[in-house]
């Protein structure tokens, strides 16, 4: 009867707007589990990137220590001074959220107020630190293009070195002095150095070498190294106990051998599973009781 009366006022079977609001809500669940697994992924993406700037930070702890090429990219290929200079100006590990102010502190956001704000978080410290890191190197100021582009970037940073932040950080007083110095001379020409390196390319270069060769490159490895013949597997066997041989390694050993009961220097060895030591027979008997489970199973093991 319902059927009916749907039919006569829509005049459309009611299986079919069954079937219709079942397809709604499929692809209103869809949607709702794509948006879902985006956030997640946004999640992820700024946990890695906060990740990255401590471990910049570690790396211009150890510039003079690294390869050349790895200054080199820092400042010039990356620019890595002027990236910072816009996390300084535009930090993504603040906002507001309902006219309150949120931070993003030791992995989850949190509400800070009053004083609080002013407060340096540990990854607001590791920026400040790498800058302090790059422009007080003497090396990378070198190295590093102070052309007008850049030169006005870093400069930006005078207007956020407060006193609050001095008094957090007071090595930045050091930077703060560079930053006017900087303001008021004009900038040298970088210093231009060959740097030669060798890029990982070996990847590219089997892939191209061995283009349409797999299937025989399989065959090959099937043949001779997963599915070996009984003369090869003995062969490595021989190999195998020739580098494991117990006369050879002790010759390698430098430590005088200590006895497995009273721990006096040994000159005795077990024959049988040859692991334990001992200095003199009695010792080895009196030990024969605890050490027979494990000698039983060290002589099975080497049994061929």
């Amino acid at each position: 009867m319902m059927e009916i009366l749907w039919r006569f006022l829509f005049g459309r079977n009611l299986c079919q707007i069954s079937g219709e609001i079942t397809i709604i809500s499929i692809k209103r669940n869809c949607f709702l589990c794509l948006k879902e697994l985006c956030a997640q992924q946004d999640k992820m993406d700024f946990e890695i990137a906060v990740k990255v700037i401590s471990i910049l930070r570690y790396l211009t702890d150890a510039l003079d220590c690294l390869p050349l090429s790895t200054p080199s990219r820092i400042l010039n290929t990356h620019n890595i001074p002027c990236l910072l200079v816009e996390l300084v100006e535009h930090p993504p590990w603040t906002r507001m959220e309902g006219g309150l102010t949120k931070k993003y502190i030791d992995g989850k956001w949190q509400e800070v107020s009053g004083p609080d704000v002013l407060q340096l978080t540990k990854v607001e410290g590791q920026v400040w630190l790498s800058l302090y890191n790059i422009l007080m190197n003497v090396e990378c100021v070198k190295k590093y293009d102070f052309n007008s582009f850049n030169k006005a970037q870093i400069l930006k940073l005078r207007a956020h070195m407060t006193e609050v932040l001095l008094d957090q950080l007071p090595m930045l007083a050091d930077l703060r002095r560079y930053l006017e110095e900087l303001s008021m001379t004009d900038s040298l020409a970088p210093e231009r150095s060959l740097v030669l390196e060798q890029l990982p390319e070996i990847k590219e270069r089997l892939l191209q070498e061995n283009e349409g060769k797999w299937h025989a490159i399989a065959k090959h490895q099937m043949k001779h190294y997963f599915d070996p013949s009984q003369a090869e597997i003995q062969s490595q066997a021989r190999r195998l106990a020739d580098t494991y041989n117990f006369d050879v390694m002790d010759s390698l050993l430098t430590d005088v051998p200590k006895c497995a009961v009273c721990g006096a220097e040994a000159s005795k060895r077990c024959s049988r599973c040859r692991q334990e030591w001992y200095c003199k027979r009695e010792c080895q008997v009196s030990h024969w009781s605890k050490h027979k489970t494990v000698c039983d199973m060290m002589a099975g093991d080497m049994k061929p």
